[in-house]
């Protein structure tokens, strides 16, 4: 077994088992706040719940980048790796979710993604989408890698990256900052769930999303291209 694949093999099994920390946690909090089931509007979170939840979503965040970041040989290497571990973690956090309490019913159920720094609302399709968008760029570039090609990003590249990114974070942050700009509410804190207290999602702008996703993927195809026109010096 190539070492490369042995790294791969174990930054799986480790992602995999994040998704099922993850999975748990969210278990417990729907057991205790949504006992029925969980749906839209939220259910307000205890203050110190809600502090827990927002440091325990950094905590895994930076688990998953150092994980990266010791698997890596290089900057290219480190963050595909840690973008690999990303997309394992979201997509067996659902798989897990759905053994364990039979949710989501479908891909189109719609689900609170993310609490940092604000809400991120969307349909669980959405982020599945981008974890295999993530585990395709982490097996084009250790592809190149291994076929002696250099992988650089340029400036080109982290202004798409960049871009794209925050083009796909607009789509899933899109309905709480429209919510704050029709409130008074805090956008922070307690007063951040207190906006959602009424909100029940009706579509999702899979135009916004796709817009993102778009950008994406032509630097993905422009690193492709350009890198294997540049052989590592031997």
């Amino acid at each position: 077994m190539k070492p490369v694949v042995k790294v791969i093999a174990y930054l799986t099994i480790f992602s995999i088992a994040m998704g099922f920390m993850e999975s748990a946690v969210v278990v417990y909090l729907r057991a205790l706040y949504y006992p029925d089931g969980f749906v839209f509007p939220l259910v307000p979170l205890d203050g110190k719940i809600l502090i827990t939840e927002l440091l325990r979503e950094l905590a895994t965040l930076i688990m998953l980048i150092v994980a990266g970041i010791i698997a890596g040989k290089n900057f290219a290497q480190r963050f595909v790796f840690f973008l690999f571990c990303f997309a394992v973690w979201d997509i067996f956090y659902y798989v897990f979710l759905y053994l364990l309490i039979g949710w989501p019913a479908t891909l189109l159920d719609w689900d609170i993604l993310f609490l940092l720094p604000v809400p991120w609302i969307g349909p669980v399709l959405a982020p599945c989408l981008l974890s295999l968008m993530m585990i395709l760029m982490m097996l084009m570039v250790t592809w190149l890698q291994e076929n002696q090609r250099m992988v650089k990003f340029s400036r080109v590249d982290l202004i798409l990256l960049v871009s794209g990114s925050l083009v796909v974070i607009g789509s899933f942050t899109r309905d709480y900052f429209m919510m704050i700009a029709a409130t008074d509410a805090s956008t922070t804190g307690s007063g951040m769930m207190d906006i959602l207290r009424n909100f029940i999602p009706e579509s999702f702008s899979w135009l916004l999303f796709g817009s993102g996703v778009l950008l994406l993927m032509t630097d993905f195809v422009l690193i492709f291209l350009r890198s294997m026109n540049k052989m590592k010096p031997s």
